[in-house]
């Protein structure tokens, strides 16, 4: 059995502003950097094996910054990149609305289909399954791919958000996932800094 911890990366001016940033190619702002930084301090100690990363700026500077505390090379994939936001990208809901009006949602603008999001991302986690049996797998992310593969493969879940370099862990045991931490950003607490 694999255990897979899926890591979203850290903020970015575009967060913080409410921008849609899909593909763009956006870095982490400085509290993204620190976030990381906080992250990887907490990774440090774990008994970890290997890194997976979206190459998406944002993804692969947290990565990076978790490699260079835990000694690990980082296999990058882009499986993982974000779903892709077509037109929108880069637009606040303010801009959308006032573009495309508040039925924007239900406008073709060339946003990646749910389904495409959780195929590319559930075959990528089933063929790190079965490549990494016995291992600990890191795999840093973006929301919407992560929301949308967790909403896929574990049934019946109370949340399904996800903050800026948070852990979640998923194990697959029976051909069944299961969730073993949820959203958990405790290297940010105050305690931690």
């Amino acid at each position: 059995m694999a255990t897979i911890a899926l890591i979203r990366h850290g903020s970015t001016s575009w967060n913080k502003e409410g921008r849609a940033q899909g593909s763009s190619n956006i870095p982490l702002d400085q509290d993204g950097i620190n976030q990381a930084r906080l992250l990887a301090g907490r990774l440090k100690s774990g008994q970890w094996n290997h890194i997976y990363s979206s190459g998406l700026e944002r993804a692969k500077q947290t990565a990076l910054l978790i490699a260079d505390a835990t000694g690990l090379n980082v296999h990058f994939d882009d499986r993982l990149k974000e779903r892709s936001g077509g037109q929108i990208e880069g637009t606040t809901e303010a801009e959308r609305i006032e573009k495309w009006g508040t039925g924007w949602r239900d406008v073709d603008l060339g946003i990646e289909a749910i389904e495409e999001v959780q195929k590319r991302g559930k075959d990528f986690l089933e063929e790190i399954y079965l490549r990494h049996q016995g291992e600990n797998v890191l795999v840093v992310s973006h929301g919407a791919l992560i929301q949308f593969n967790f909403i896929h493969l574990v049934a019946d879940f109370p949340s399904t958000h996800f903050d800026n370099t948070s852990i979640t862990i998923l194990k697959k045991q029976d051909n069944r996932w299961t969730c073993e931490l949820h959203n958990c950003t405790k290297h940010l607490e105050r305690d931690n800094k």
